[in-house]
């Protein structure tokens, strides 16, 4: 039975260490992962997801000869940037509500528990919900796997690579941010413009009070036309970093 016992431990001993490498990557990208690693979720919730996404990748991972020192620092580093290169594209979206919200006086409203806006609340969920419903999780399993072939298990990336890389998408993030909130930055436009005209012919007129209805209510028609392609380009750039989120930055 010991015999037993010491066979089954020797058999058991690899797969184990095999998942626990896994997991340390897997862990670290769940801290930052959009969906899966918000704080709405619950801990236990994304402690499942976790595991679940360890087990679905750890066949496919070659696990190395030796244990290289620092493995546990290493495979959390590159897990935190990988989910920081989807954290960057998610914030980009929540980034669009609030300058379109900056822009047209619906800034501070219904927002949650933190400083935040009603177009950057509502579009943050609609992309959320968009992303899970296109298969977050398989296309998740399908980055971690392929992540190994260019970072292998216990590799860790130079220090300055890196930083040029989080530099690189942070930079993508706002200018993909700015790109979608350019028709309420236009609309913004155009409407100071003629408020300024209308002040200018009309000095007596409380232009302010016959504006601020205005272009709230503009606004919130230019969201709705809008919304749909503002979450149909987020999508295209959310997709393409689970594709490729090593490149724009780190060989």
């Amino acid at each position: 039975m010991i015999e037993g016992a010491l066979a089954l431990h020797d058999a058991a001993l690899p797969v184990f260490m095999q998942f626990f490498a896994t997991f340390l990557r897997v862990g670290g990208m769940m801290l930052l992962v959009p969906g899966l690693g918000d704080r709405m979720i619950p801990v236990r919730v994304k402690l499942v997801a976790a595991f679940a996404l360890s087990a679905a990748v750890a066949p496919s991972v070659v696990q190395p000869d030796t244990v290289p020192p620092g493995l546990i620092a290493v495979e959390l580093t590159i897990g935190l940037a990988l989910g920081a290169v989807l954290r960057f594209v998610a914030m980009a979206l929540t980034m669009a509500g609030m300058m379109a919200a900056q822009l047209t006086s619906l800034s501070q409203l219904f927002g949650g528990a933190e400083p935040s806006s009603a177009m950057g609340n509502i579009l943050n969920l609609a992309g959320l919900a968009l992303l899970m419903a296109s298969g977050l999780p398989l296309m998740l399993v399908d980055m971690l796997i392929r992540s190994y072939d260019v970072l292998p298990m216990g590799l860790a990336p130079a220090g300055g690579d890196l930083a040029e890389w989080g530099v690189a998408r942070a930079a993508r993030a706002f200018a993909l941010a700015f790109g979608m909130a350019a028709p309420f930055a236009l609309a913004a436009l155009l409407y100071n413009a003629a408020m300024g005209v209308i002040n200018r012919a009309m000095p007596q007129l409380m232009v302010a009070l016959v504006g601020a209805p205005a272009i709230t209510g503009a606004s919130a028609v230019l969201l709705f036309l809008s919304a749909p392609l503002i979450l149909t380009v987020w999508r295209s750039a959310m997709l393409a970093a689970l594709g490729d989120p090593i490149g724009g930055g780190m060989p």
